[in-house]
């Protein structure tokens, strides 16, 4: 696929980023489009490489390596090569419900797994993607029409991120009246309020929520399933219900001092900035009518426990506020700058990732925020009890001698106390809020996730399904739409006898 000499022949070659000290002044995305032909020449580097891990979407040694949608990879940047963008929207739709989301926010591990990566940059296919989704919108070729036939069958939805959207557009076009329910004020779920506006501007988001709602899917707000609405309500009134809330439980730290004021989960603190962004309707002015907003940050010291995408966006956004300082804790080694020889090639690559939160902090601050191998281990409290310290110790990996495993523990005498006037904590989550598996009666696993059979995705209770975070734990946005494909495929035959999706 693309030009048999096109990986010899061209670069590779991104859209234009905005400058750090520049992007940081708002909350404006920053990553910019080639021109056609410019993306043309990057749909040629694709390689006829034979077997294209790139939309495997197969484990390999614990880790995804390639599209878990399954994309049709080659075929599609070979189309992009060609210039022919309407065929490869159709091409790339015929798997993927939404590449306006995940051309923004995902890691590529179809690039990660690009056999051109091996020994030079990966096909840009990430960027391919964005391209062609965003020529279809703006050429009109993204409808959404509702179905000229209903099955008759109801369904309804627990959740709007990512799985929860994805199950009901397949769920749809099939003919089942869709119902999505979401506790919060607007459709996206963690898409919306988890990851901030630089990396997925929620425009974006209600673009695709009104197509949505155009072809029949009915959303309701400021519903929170398993309190407002009980469980055997809807049971009476859906044939289906399919759960898609997501692992919605951070996870805590608990240390002294925690409950000092000042100390906030990365996801409240994400989604109030968010909010305030969205109500203000994206105007600069909602610097004075919410807690965390422009210049709210001024002078102040921040801490950000955690690493990842979540512990990332809350360096970029605190430093967007404002902020005096910002510092990252990780407990994890700091990781290689290339493959070590133990991560071959197609596995997903652990190495040093530098990202756009990373890179603004060292523009503004000079230097990499990240500690490593630190962990947190009491929070000072001034007299009025807000936080005004943090206690950290320094962490060496050593092996458990009973169970053969590595586990980070304190170094003697490596204790420091920083300066915090922030805390956010980005410990990742631990699964399903039990409220909602309680009130629908549904196992769950030793992680709170909702037990299925492997490979399933009805619960333990008849007519009651589940797909995403919910069902398999915090992951990706591209796992969540695959895992909401498949829900939604399940739900149609255990209502049809049979599945075309």
């Amino acid at each position: 696929m693309g030009k048999a000499t096109g990986f010899l022949e061209y670069d590779r070659k991104e859209g234009e980023v905005v400058a750090p000290l520049e992007r940081i002044k708002n909350f404006d995305e920053f990553h910019g489009r080639l021109t056609l032909e410019e993306q043309s020449q990057q749909g040629a580097r694709c390689m006829d490489c034979g077997i294209p891990f790139c939309q495997a979407g197969t484990m390999i040694s614990g880790m995804a390596s390639g599209c878990p949608l399954n994309n049709l990879v080659p075929e599609v940047n070979d189309l992009v090569y060609h210039g022919n963008y309407q065929q490869a929207y159709v091409r790339l739709t015929k798997t993927h419900p939404f590449p306006e989301f995940t051309s923004r926010v995902c890691p590529a591990l179809c690039e990660a797994a690009c056999t051109c990566g091996l020994h030079q940059p990966a096909v840009s296919t990430k960027e391919n993607e964005k391209t062609i989704i965003e020529n279809a919108f703006e050429n009109g070729l993204v409808v959404e029409k509702e179905p000229a036939v209903r099955t008759g069958k109801t369904v309804a939805i627990i959740g709007s991120g990512p799985s929860g959207l994805s199950t009901a557009l397949y769920l749809n076009r099939r003919g089942h009246k869709v119902t999505v329910y979401e506790r919060s004020d607007r459709a996206g779920g963690l898409l919306r309020y988890g990851i901030p506006n630089m990396k997925l501007d929620k425009r974006v988001i209600d673009r695709r929520i009104a197509l949505m709602e155009e072809a029949g899917i009915t959303f309701v707000y400021n519903t929170d399933v398993g309190k407002d609405v009980k469980a055997e309500e809807l049971l009476k009134q859906y044939d289906r219900v399919v759960l898609c809330c997501g692992a919605s439980n951070p996870r805590d730290i608990s240390i002294p001092g925690r409950d000092a004021k000042g100390i906030y989960f990365a996801v409240d603190f994400l989604k109030e900035v968010s909010k305030g962004l969205m109500d203000a309707d994206y105007d600069l002015g909602f610097r004075e009518n919410t807690k965390f907003s422009f210049g709210s940050l001024k002078g102040k010291n921040v801490i950000v426990i955690g690493g990842g995408d979540t512990g990332n966006d809350c360096v970029g956004t605190s430093i967007r506020l404002g902020a005096g300082s910002v510092i990252q804790l990780e407990m994890m080694p700091k990781p290689p700058v290339e493959r070590a020889a133990s991560n071959p090639w197609p596995e997903w690559p652990k190495v040093l990732k530098v990202d756009y939160g990373q890179e603004e902090a060292i523009a503004v601050f000079g230097e990499d925020p990240r500690i490593y191998q630190t962990t947190a281990t009491e929070f000072i409290k001034d007299k009025k009890g807000h936080i005004s310290q943090i206690k950290i110790v320094s962490l060496e990996p050593k092996k458990d001698e009973k169970t053969g495993r590595m586990n980070m523990v304190p170094v003697e005498g490596s204790e420091k106390v920083l300066k915090a006037d922030l805390v956010l904590i980005a410990a990742g989550f631990l699964g399903s809020q039990e409220y909602v598996t309680k009130d629908f009666k549904v196992d769950v696993n030793g992680r709170t996730n909702v037990a299925t059979e492997e490979g399933q995705y009805e619960t333990s209770r008849k007519r009651i399904f589940t797909a995403g975070d919910m069902h398999r734990g915090q992951s990706l946005v591209v796992w969540a739409l695959a895992e909401g494909k498949a829900a939604a495929k399940a739900v149609d035959e255990s209502l049809m006898g049979y599945s075309n999706l």
